[in-house]
């Protein structure tokens, strides 16, 4: 199962094993997870690596 590096509403970014419907653009990027550092249900956004 592939990882995915996530940040939540509050800025606490995360590795979640499973990002729901992680395909389904038409709903757009943000999904529902609890986030291990506020311990509640987050609307969470993939983060994207950028290179320098």
């Amino acid at each position: 199962m592939e990882s995915t590096l996530v940040r939540c509403a509050d800025g606490h970014v995360f590795s979640t094993a499973s990002f729901p419907m992680q395909q389904a653009e038409r709903l757009g990027p943000g999904r529902l997870v609890r986030c291990p550092r506020c311990a509640r249900l987050r609307s969470v956004v993939p983060v994207t690596l950028q290179k320098r």
